[in-house]
This record gives structure tokens, sequence and C-alpha cells, in this order.
């Protein structure tokens, strides 16, 4: 839902639904300004999925922002560019994306 919400402001959006589903479509070529991460996910979560980005010299500097519930002390593990609670403010996320991929704006 969140993909077709930022489609319908104009930006394109890809999905993956789970860490290693979104490790696999970057490491195909996929290079995207940012990333919007949710830490709980099925089959590899959040935090994993974070760690094998750093872990990639191809992919460590994609930005990411983390979409999450948890507190800041849970979130901060991950290194992300920026933090967002849910429930979320799409307002605040739109301006987040547009932030990172300038060319929308």
């Amino acid at each position: 839902m969140m993909a077709e919400l930022l489609t319908l402001e104009g930006l394109l959006a890809s999905t993956a639904v789970n860490g290693r589903d979104a490790l696999q479509h970057l490491r195909s070529g996929l290079k995207p300004d940012v990333i919007l991460l949710d830490l709980m996910m099925p089959i590899m979560d959040g935090w994993e999925f974070r760690r094998e980005q750093q872990g990639d010299a191809e992919l460590a500097d994609i930005p990411v922002v983390v979409l999450s519930a948890f507190d800041h002390a849970r979130t901060a593990e991950v290194r992300a560019s920026a933090v967002l609670r849910k429930p979320l403010d799409f307002d605040q996320l739109l301006h987040l994306v547009r932030r990172y991929c300038p060319q929308t704006s």
C-alpha cells in the first residue's frame, strides 16, 4: 500500500516481502535512492538485512529510513539515516523520501 501511495505522488517504488528478497533485488542491479525498511519481516528481518546491506560495498551507501513501532533504543543499532515511528505520518514519510530523491521534488 505504501508503494502505491508513493507511486501516486509521482515516485517510482519497488517492494520486497522480506529482507532476503530485498537483497536479491538490490544485488540484481536495483539501486534505489533510499530504502524504506520495516524491521519486522519474515525470513530475514530488518536488522539482518541491514547487516548484510552494510557489509556489501555495492549496497552500503544506499540510505535507509527505518519504519518501526519499536523505541529508539531498538532502532538505533540499525544505524539508519532516519527513523519514522508507526503509525506513519504519510506527509512526513513523503518529505523524507523526497529529501533522498531530489529529482522528484
